[in-house]
């Protein structure tokens, strides 16, 4: 049985040894090392190299030989290069998860990592206002939504708009790589964008597929209105028939007008075409309902998923979906997890989870009371408990349901810095209270992808074990 070492600080360790020792059924031994510091976040890879003598092993219980030790974990916060950490020690140096309570979630997700490294759902991102943007203007805007998971870059027409450039931005687009789709009422311009170079059309309707016979793009089909469901299938006939690839779209309503009815029909589309390729616009919810756009995306990936819908076709134009290209990518890897692993989709990561956290209070207000009658120094600690927001110092522990509950308790007026500090802390804790978000203190709160992060923070959004990078899960185009 393997054997772990759990590295920590004074404070967490009486909270470390109780939680290991409530994890039911645990496939490892362990052993808690204290190593000398008040506070676990405050460890260094250099602080553990030197104070962790070689060889690794905990002491026995009795007169035989020391037991060795299989792997380290050290606190989630702890900073430094845990891989020269690991070469040091000869074995596996890991951070474990920046609260203790999340070990056994942490343990759980170790054991059964699922990545989401792979897709299958294109993003077509429309530029709307195309027509009134420059060319240089499309190209800026374009590498954003690439920046952002776009797969396909869709310029919009407008109606009783010249697009007179078109052709010339569709030739810098692919200039650039893209992949680019002209989304237009009419015909004409359709054809200038197919002879320019573009890769997709939208949207013919049975009435206009001679448009798909002048040039080579695949085309869009939908029907003639929403309800007519027989002009798609009869104009999806006609281009198999033609061995020609096309994606069909049955068209989403909007909410309260027909949004029900519309999901029925992609469903009979996909029971009577089972090899087509669809794709589904989801602008008339996300623009259309002022509702958090996080949710929304999630639900239509998860039907999208249940579908196997190969496009979706969005919108960043209301203020509400501004991220709604980034949320559909986190969307559409989540689903397609979910689906080829048969599992609900749970516990992969948080991106999507902008408003609210799983398990926002993490300790108890007897926990943290005990936590707070250890500390000897003057500097306050900030938790957060259902019961309020708890601030803590030598001088004792105060509750309070918001920052200015508690600021006249804290005597800081004659400390302009201390002060300034523990009110933006306590600003953050009120908002993470009232929303029933994580609260950790120095740190920021996590508001998923409606935040921008680097690279390097792509693994704080996901579980343990989890990967994000963009591939798709076939190298063929999205038709």
């Amino acid at each position: 049985m393997e054997h772990i070492l759990f590295l920590t600080g004074r404070l967490a360790q009486p909270s470390l040894e109780r939680v290991l020792a409530n994890i039911d059924a645990v496939p490892f031994t362990w052993e808690v090392r204290e190593l000398g510091l008040q506070v676990a976040a405050l460890m260094t890879a250099e602080m553990i190299r030197r104070r962790v003598p070689l060889p690794v092993t905990s002491p026995a219980a009795d007169d035989s030989e020391p037991r060795r030790v299989d792997r380290i974990i050290v606190p989630g916060r702890c900073r430094g290069d845990l891989e020269a950490l690991a070469k040091h020690f000869g074995l596996p140096v890991q951070r474990g998860p920046e609260e203790v309570k999340d070990l056994p979630r942490f343990f759980n997700r170790a054991a059964k990592p699922i990545t989401l490294d792979e897709y299958e759902v294109a993003i077509f991102a429309e530029i709307v206002d195309a027509p009134r943007l420059s060319v240089e203007a499309i190209v800026a805007r374009a590498k954003k939504l690439r920046a952002d998971g776009a797969d396909v870059i869709d310029l919009g027409g407008l109606p009783d708009t010249a697009f007179d450039h078109l052709e010339d931005s569709v030739k810098a687009l692919k200039a650039e790589g893209f992949q680019v789709s002209v989304d237009s009422i009419s015909p004409e311009e359709l054809l200038r964008g197919g002879r320019a170079g573009a890769d997709y059309l939208l949207s013919l309707t049975l009435d206009t597929l001679w448009v798909a016979d002048e040039v080579a793009a695949t085309p869009v089909l939908i029907p003639r209105t929403p309800v007519d469901e027989a002009s798609l299938h009869d104009a999806i006939d006609i281009m198999q028939r033609k061995g020609r690839a096309f994606l069909a779209d049955s068209i989403l309503d909007p909410i309260p007008f027909g949004f029900t009815a519309s999901i029925v029909r992609y469903h009979r589309l996909r029971e009577r075409f089972p090899e087509a390729s669809i794709m589904m616009g989801v602008g008339n919810l996300t623009e259309l309902t002022e509702a958090d756009t996080s949710g929304i995306n999630a639900l239509l990936f998860g039907i999208c998923a249940e579908l196997q819908v190969a496009a979706v076709l969005t919108t960043q134009v209301s203020n509400h979906a501004r991220r709604a290209v980034k949320e559909a990518d986190w969307a559409r890897r989540i689903m397609h997890a979910a689906s080829r692993h048969n599992t609900l989709p749970k516990g992969m990561n948080d991106a999507l989870m902008t408003v609210h956290a799983k398990h926002p209070f993490p300790d108890t207000p007897e926990e943290i009371a005990a936590t707070a009658a250890q500390v000897r120094d003057p500097n306050f600690r900030v938790q957060v408990s259902p019961q309020g927001l708890h601030v803590y110092n030598r001088d004792g522990l105060r509750l309070g349901q918001g920052a200015f509950e508690l600021w006249p308790q804290l005597g800081l007026e004659n400390d302009a810095a201390h002060a300034f500090y523990m009110g933006v802390e306590l600003a953050h804790a009120e908002i993470a209270h009232k929303l029933g978000k994580r609260y950790v203190q120095d740190q920021p709160l996590d508001w998923g992808c409606a935040v921008d992060r680097g690279e390097q923070d792509l693994a704080a959004w996901c579980a343990p074990g989890t990967t994000m990078v963009r591939r798709k899960t076939t190298d063929k185009p999205f038709q």
